[in-house]
This record gives C-alpha cells, structure tokens and sequence, in this order.
C-alpha cells in the first residue's frame, strides 16, 4: 500500500515515523489481527502525530479508506457506522489515517449482541506502586479460578494491566456487565483501601480502580498488539501469568523493543486463550440471559 507522507513523525521523541509504524503492523501482523477481526472498533487518531492534537473516533468518516470494513450498528437513539480491521491492508490504512490507539468491542459483528469475553481493566491511582498492580492482577485471576474460569492478562501499554476472561458461546450484555459489577464490588468490599469499583477520580487516591464498566454494550479496551498514543510509543502486550513482575511494567513494551521479544517466544503466552471453552457461572447469570 502507499502511504502519503511516510516520512511523517508520528512519535517525536522515538523517532518512529508513519513508515516505520506500518512496517512495525506488518511484521506482527499474525498477531494482532486475530484480536482484531470481526470486532467493531473505536480508534484514537492522531493526525499530526502523538505530540498534536488527538480524538476519538468510532464511526466511519470521509477521510477513511474503503477497504477498511463498515457495520452498522444501532445506537441508542441512531445508527451508527463502525469500522471493523480484519486484513493487513486494513490494518495499515490506519496506519495511514493517523491511528495510533485501536480499541476492540467484547463482541463480533455477526454476534454482536453475544459478547464472547469479559475484561477486567485494573488502573491504578498514581500514587499506587506497581508491585500493587501485579498483586492486584493474580487476585483477580485467583478469583476467576474460584468460579472455574481461566483467565489471560496483557499489559495495557499504559499505567495497568488487563485481565481478560474468553468465553465459549457468549452471555448476553447484561449477564457480562453484572459478573464482572459483582466480582469488582466484591474485592472493593473486601479491601475498600485497595480497591474501588466506582468511577469517582476524586476517591481514588491510593486505589486501583477495577474498570469493569469496559463490558457494557459498545464500550471497548485496548486491543492485544496496538500501539498507544503516549510519546514513548508503548504497545499492549498479552504476557505469560509467570511473567508478571514488579520489573516488567504496563509500558515496558513499546514498537522498538516488541519485535525482539516476539521473534524469542518459544510459545504464544495466549496460546489456550483461542482454544478454551467456558461459561459463566450458571449461578451467577440466572435470569439475565
């Protein structure tokens, strides 16, 4: 594919230009295009590049390539038009559109109203140590299991980490967003000096807000593999449970280091995450489906 102004900064203070970003897309294609295909998207576009002016986007636009998938979806008071990255050429036309951030739905377009994950998005207040975060992150997979769930964590390429929960056949919106209410509300019960379950910025000072508000309809995470749109051009990293440390932080990951990690895998650390088949608790979903 062309890119239009390829030499084009898009990460100053790394010197990653537009080029750079596409060729960085296309070599670790395989693995981010399994998270990304069917999904509805919400991007981050940074036109200019990460040190301008940046916004959100979740519908389709003018400006926007044709051989990027459109669906639409209905809104609560319209239709909307989301795009949806399932080729390698789609992928690096957002490259060219100034994307730096790409953020994935819980569901496929063909099942849309079937979410088939829960996340659970663990971000912490500045004031809270990483070790914290890391601690915070095997607890919530220690409760998972106490249900009988597997569950897979990523780095967020940020300040937190994801614990992601893949399921078999899909619950309904309302089964997935009470789950994860209940087990968030659990652990801040538990430990209110810890935790929180509540948006409220002003009461999180020395917390980790546990996000589970990411799997209500139409709301999205950072997809597996995309870059960030911080200076240092940091990527979300799907990371082995034995690989979680108070070294290894949520941006330790960026397009300039990645490759070498990937290329030293003897396994994808997400290997099961495609191949495990579960549900929620029947207990847990009774009268929601």
């Amino acid at each position: 594919m062309r890119l239009t102004h390829a030499n084009r900064v898009v990460y100053p203070s790394q010197g990653v230009t537009k080029r750079d970003l596409a060729l960085f897309y296309e070599s670790i294609a395989d693995r981010i295009l399994p998270h990304l295909a069917g999904r509805p998207t919400s991007l981050v576009r940074c036109p200019e590049g990460v040190d301008k002016e940046c916004f959100y986007q979740k519908h389709s636009g003018l400006s926007v390539p044709e051989n990027i998938r459109r669906v639409k979806i209905r809104e609560k008071k319209k239709v909307g038009d989301y795009l949806v990255i399932d080729t390698l050429p789609a992928l690096i036309s957002l490259v060219q559109i100034g994307i730096l951030e790409i953020h994935t739905w819980n569901s496929v377009a063909d099942r849309l109203e079937r979410p088939d994950r829960v996340v659970f998005d663990l971000d912490p207040a500045p004031d809270v140590p990483w070790t914290r975060v890391v601690a915070a992150a095997r607890l919530v997979r220690k409760l998972l299991e106490g249900v009988g769930l597997e569950s897979f964590v990523k780095t967020t390429g940020g300040k937190g980490l994801h614990v992601v929960v893949p399921l078999a056949s899909g619950v309904t919106w309302e089964q997935g967003a009470d789950f994860s209410r209940a087990m968030a509300e659990s652990l801040a019960r538990e430990d209110p000096r810890g935790f929180i379950a509540q948006m409220s910025k002003a009461a999180r000072t020395g917390k980790i807000f546990i996000d589970h508000f990411r799997n209500a309809r139409g709301a999205t995470s950072v997809a597996a593999y995309s870059t960030r749109a911080k200076p240092e051009a940091p990527v979300s990293v799907p990371l082995d449970w034995d690989e979680l440390s108070s070294r290894l932080k949520s941006d330790h990951y960026t397009v300039a280091n990645l490759p070498r990690r990937l290329a030293g895998l003897r396994k994808d650390p997400w290997a099961r995450y495609w191949t495990v088949r579960q549900e929620l608790p029947a207990e847990l979903t009774a009268g929601r489906g």
